[in-house]
């Protein structure tokens, strides 16, 4: 399991990227509301980053198909061409378009009918990994290799972050509901015989830059996407554990 979001009909849906589904999941099981139900994603390439459009339909990425997904919750399937080969996370912008990370420095952006903007983001070097709207308009993303946070408005504006330690390599980020941005920390760095003392946490931080970090009791389990959850807590994939994770807010 990669990424994860809360569809339109208020289940949680996300990715598996090595047996190429999509998954959806109650946050409670009924006899009417099937505990979990899977869509295979066209073509061989394995989805990444999901989220709910602004069409009530779910959106994702594909690693290296070089296109964008639209699914219905029915499971009805459209694709669209995008130019970069591979496609990261995916969020509903703050224009009514969807915007998404490339592995190349660059994040685009892309309507409901399929065109296509992109901006590019430093260093040169850079691989942009999860994105979301921030609760100031603008989008936030993750910069693995550098350890940092990026905001980047509508316009192209940049604003960068770093974190307490460069190498926690940030995936995943969400608007969470206490207005702050939350995100994953997928390395985990160990001493000899301990747990993992960088990364292997859940992040927050605040629209100017206030860095609060919490540890995910499954050591080395690599947290990667998360996301808000109907019920008011966070939700999250663990890459290496094969979980999904809640954590409640302090």
């Amino acid at each position: 399991m990669h990424s994860i979001t809360t569809g339109p009909d208020g289940a949680l849906w996300f990715t598996e990227f090595t047996s190429k589904k999509i998954g959806r999941i109650p946050t409670t099981a009924t006899a009417e509301n099937l505990q979990l139900i899977e869509f295979t994603a066209p073509g061989s390439s394995g989805p990444l980053g999901i989220a709910t459009g602004p069409d009530g339909a779910l959106w994702f990425t594909e690693e290296a198909g070089g296109k964008i997904v639209r699914i219905t919750t029915t499971g009805v399937v459209t694709e669209f061409a995008i130019p970069a080969a591979k496609g990261g996370e995916i969020t509903t912008g703050p224009d009514g378009a969807l915007w998404f990370t490339e592995f190349r420095g660059k994040i685009g952006r892309i309507t409901t009918t399929g065109a296509v903007t992109e901006f590019r983001i430093p260093p040169e070097n850079s691989s942009p990994g999860g994105i979301t709207t921030g609760p100031d308009g603008a989008l936030w993303l993750t910069e693995p290799v550098s350890g940092k946070i990026v905001r980047i408005t509508t316009d192209g504006k940049i604003t960068e972050f770093a974190l307490p330690d460069p190498n926690a390599q940030p995936w995943g980020i969400t608007t969470g509901p206490d207005g702050a941005l939350w995100f994953t920390e997928a390395s985990c760095i160990r001493r000899p015989g301990s747990r993992c003392i960088v990364g292997n946490k859940i992040g927050r931080i605040t629209t100017t830059g206030s860095v609060t970090e919490f540890t995910v009791p499954s050591d080395g389990s690599g947290p990667h996407s998360i996301t808000t959850g109907p019920d008011g807590a966070l939700w999250f994939t663990e890459y290496y554990g094969g979980r999904v994770g809640r954590l409640v807010l302090p």
